[in-house]
């Protein structure tokens, strides 16, 4: 299955905006010429602001302005990183970086939270998917400052950021004040809800993913048989690695599509399938999503539902269905580039529309450190035993949930 996954990330694993990462670019189409006239109008733009702006601008400076709007103008996905930028993304995508812990994005030059990544400092805060930040530190968020803005999140583990919030439903502002720590990422969560029902928690797809899972569901006994079903829980997923969402897709499926990306680049278009080999040997599987489902987590829901292969419970994902490739640039610089669109097996695409469930919950809530604080939880799993088997079905009708 790993050499059919690509090392494509879908979505930011630390901070940063919506990172879908690969790595360097192949060339695309052959390059056509320069269009010289809209060169010249650059050129002489740059030359009145040099002369007549109100004080005196550095060259690059300028430069970095016009590349980052140039690449911010594109869509909420695509940026200009300066040594120091591309440097930070490196980190936060390693796994290991010190912040917050935040996963955000661009929306109508808003910055947005999509997920608080769990187990950071942001998440024990109580941040929200779907909050706005307005300032950090003290600097308002606005748009010519985003990105010092939101480099101001990252920071040595101990040290204090605060963080003034918009929050839908709030007629005030919030503020928090956070203390950065070392952000670890630990992708995969397991614990029996009861005999022969699991429970698993995937917080980002990384590199480690696939093989943390296959840990995870010999952890819960499936080695030996005894495992009838499977809650998957994706809520507050904020994606990660491409490659990660196909390797964990085609561990519940004997064949069908994946997913499918279309682009314009060598490269950019593919279409993944799933080998044979359930883990899972058709046990049901119900998903758990929410609004803060993004990116690669959507991919996994779209590929297990439109294969039949699992029921999808919560309320509408995020709705963030493109890829974005890494270019190192030979200044030592890089862009982050949108170059796919991915599609669902169903053909369809997420998109700016997300996953509406099969059955959605009217709070389908994050995931509870303790499961009976988590009502959504206990609907997946009344309707994971609904779908149990009628052999299966009478061996667990004696159990006392309450013992867990």
């Amino acid at each position: 299955m790993t050499g059919k996954a690509r090392s494509t990330f879908i979505a930011c694993l630390g901070m940063g905006f919506g990172l879908l990462l690969s790595g360097a670019a192949a060339a695309g189409p052959e390059a056509e010429a320069l269009p010289w006239d809209e060169v010249r109008l650059f050129t002489e733009v740059l030359e009145r602001v040099k002369a007549n702006y109100v004080e005196p601008v550095d060259d690059r400076q300028l430069f970095a302005a016009a590349l980052r709007g140039m690449l911010g103008g594109l869509d909420p996905y695509s940026q200009f990183l300066d040594a120091e930028d591309y440097a930070g993304l490196l980190i936060s995508s390693s796994g290991h970086y010190s912040g917050v812990g935040l996963e955000l994005s661009m929306r109508d030059g808003r910055v947005l939270v999509v997920s608080p990544i769990e187990g950071t400092p942001a998440a024990r805060a109580g941040i929200r998917s779907g909050d706005l930040i307005l300032g950090v530190d003290g600097l308002a968020v606005e748009p010519g400052n985003v990105q010092e803005a939101v480099a101001r999140l990252r920071g040595a583990a101990g040290s204090r950021v605060q963080l003034k919030i918009a929050r839908a439903g709030e007629p005030a502002t919030l503020d928090f004040e956070l203390v950065r720590s070392d952000v670890q990422l630990h992708s995969v969560r397991a614990r029996l809800l009861e005999p022969g029902l699991g429970y698993l928690r995937i917080s980002q797809f990384s590199e480690s993913t696939a093989g943390e899972l296959r840990e995870a569901l010999a952890s819960l006994g499936n080695g030996a048989g005894t495992l009838h079903g499977l809650v998957l829980d994706l809520r507050n997923n904020p994606g990660g690695m491409l490659g990660a969402a196909v390797e964990v897709s085609d561990s519940f499926l004997d064949g069908g599509i994946i997913v499918t990306a279309s682009g314009q680049g060598r490269d950019a278009s593919f279409r993944h399938e799933a080998s044979a080999g359930d883990l899972l040997a058709g046990a049901p599987i119900v998903v758990m999503v929410n609004e803060g489902s993004a990116s690669a987590a959507e991919i996994v829901a779209g590929a297990l539902r439109d294969n039949d292969r699992a029921l999808l419970v919560g309320s509408r994902t995020f709705g963030k269905g493109s890829v974005q490739t890494l270019i190192r640039l030979s200044s030592g610089e890089a862009i982050k580039l949108t170059t796919s669109r991915y599609f669902r097996p169903s053909g369809a695409s997420i998109h700016g529309a997300g996953i509406v469930p099969d059955v959605v919950l009217e709070d389908a809530g994050v995931p509870a450190l303790a499961p009976l604080a988590d009502p959504a939880l206990e609907r997946a799993l009344q309707l994971l035993k609904q779908g149990l088997s009628p052999a299966v079905q009478p061996t667990l009708a004696g159990h006392d949930p309450s013992r867990r």
